[in-house]
C-alpha cells in the first residue's frame, strides 16, 4: 500500500542583530547640538537600519547616552541655582534619556519603514542593568559627566553631597563616577519576548540604568555609567545574536592608527582582536579598545560575526562590501 509522503514546510531561521550606536553619533558638530539637530541625526540612522531590516533581520539597538546625559545634568545644575529646583539624579538622567533618545528613534524607525511598505513596528524598553556593587570600580571613580566647576564648588559638593571630583587639564574640575561592568539585563526575558513578536527593540540605552541588588529582591539605581559596547555585547550574548554591530565614526578599523605604517582592516579573527589590543597601542582606551573588547567577549562566548563600520555604511557592510568584520 502505498504510504502519503510526509510535507515538511522549512522554515527560515530568524537572523537577530544587536546594533550599537554611539551617542555622539547624534550629534555632528558643537553648532548642531539641539534636540531638532539630533533627531535630524537620528532619521539618518533610521534610513541605515531599516536596510537591515529590509535584509531580513531582527534588530535590538542599544545607543550611547553621554552628551545627553551632560545635558540633563547641566540643565539641573542651572535650575537648582537660578530657581532653587532639585537636582536630577544620575540614574533617573540615564532613564529620562533612555526615554527621549528611544521615542526619537523609534519614531524615526516606524517613518522610513512606512515609507519603505515594511510592516514593522518598533518599542522602546527603559532598561536597567544590574552591577556588582564590589565591582573595583566604585572604588576609584573614573568617569567625568557633567559641566565644570570651580575648586569652591567641587569641594562643597565632595563635602555635602559626597561626589568624587578631579580637576581636568586646566579647563575646571568636574565630577568623575564609577564605570563598573554590566553584569546581567534585568530587562532580557522582556527584551526576548518583543523580539520573538518580530518588533525592532531599541534597549541598554546609554549602557542601561545602572542597579544594584540591595537584597530582598529589590533593585536601586546607583550613580555610576556603563560603557554601551559593553552592555549592548552582554545583549547580543545572552539573547544568542547571530551578528554584532558597532556602528561608530569610521567605516572600519586600522591598526597603528594616525602612524605611518596604518593598516586598515577588512577583516580580523578573535585570536587577531585579541593580540591587537593585547599589544596596547592600536587602539585609543576611550574609544576604539571598549569596543574591540566587547566583541571579544561576544565571540569569545560563542558568538558568530560582528562587524564594526560607520551608520551610513551599515547597509555595504551587511553585504560584505565594507567594514571590518570579525570571526572566530
Amino acid at each position: 500500500m502505498a504510504t502519503k509522503k510526509k510535507i515538511v514546510k522549512k522554515i527560515a531561521k530568524r537572523k537577530i542583530a544587536v546594533v550599537a550606536i554611539g551617542g555622539n553619533s547624534l550629534i555632528k558638530d558643537p553648532q548642531h547640538q539641539s534636540v531638532e539637530d539630533q533627531e535630524e541625526s537620528l532619521r539618518e540612522t533610521a534610513h541605515h537600519i531599516a536596510d537591515m531590516v529590509e535584509q531580513g533581520w531582527d534588530v535590538a539597538i542599544g545607543h550611547g547616552n553621554g552628551p545627553q546625559v551632560g545635558f540633563v545634568l547641566r540643565r539641573s545644575e542651572i535650575a537648582a541655582k537660578v530657581e532653587g529646583m532639585h537636582e536630577v539624579p544620575l540614574d533617573v538622567c540615564g532613564a529620562d534619556t533612555q526615554g527621549a533618545i528611544g521615542y526619537e528613534l523609534q519614531q524615526a524607525l516606524q517613518n522610513e519603514l512606512y515609507h519603505r511598505g515594511v510592516k514593522k513596528r518598533c518599542a522602546t524598553i527603559i532598561t536597567q542593568v544590574l552591577v556588582d556593587q564590589n565591582d573595583p570600580a566604585f572604588k576609584n571613580p573614573s568617569k567625568p559627566i557633567g559641566g565644570f566647576m570651580d575648586q569652591i564648588e567641587a569641594t562643597r559638593r565632595k563635602n555635602e553631597m559626597g561626589w568624587s571630583v578631579v580637576e581636568d587639564a586646566g579647563r575646571g574640575w568636574r565630577r568623575v563616577v564609577p564605570s563598573p561592568l554590566p553584569q546581567e539585563i534585568v530587562e532580557q526575558t522582556t527584551i526576548e519576548a518583543v523580539l520573538k513578536k518580530g518588533i525592532i527593540v531599541i534597549t541598554v540605552g546609554g549602557g542601561g540604568i545602572p542597579v544594584i541588588d540591595v537584597g530582598d529582591g529589590e533593585y536601586r539605581g546607583t550613580a555610576a555609567v556603563i560603557d554601551k559596547d559593553f552592555a549592548s555585547s552582554l545583549l547580543a550574548r545572552e539573547i544568542n545574536a547571530d551578528l554584532f554591530l558597532i556602528a561608530t565614526a569610521v567605516e572600519k578599523v586600522a591598526i597603528n592608527f594616525g602612524k605611518p605604517n596604518q593598516q586598515w582592516l577588512d577583516k580580523m579573527t578573535l585570536a587577531d582582536a585579541k593580540q591587537y589590543l593585547a599589544e596596547g597601542t592600536h587602539f585609543a582606551k576611550g574609544s576604539m579598545a571598549p569596543k574591540m573588547q566587547a566583541i571579544i567577549w561576544y565571540l569569545e562566548a560563542g558568538g558568530k560575526h560582528a562587524i564594526i563600520t560607520n551608520p551610513e555604511n551599515i547597509g555595504r557592510a551587511l553585504r560584505g562590501e565594507t567594514g571590518t568584520h570579525i570571526v572566530r
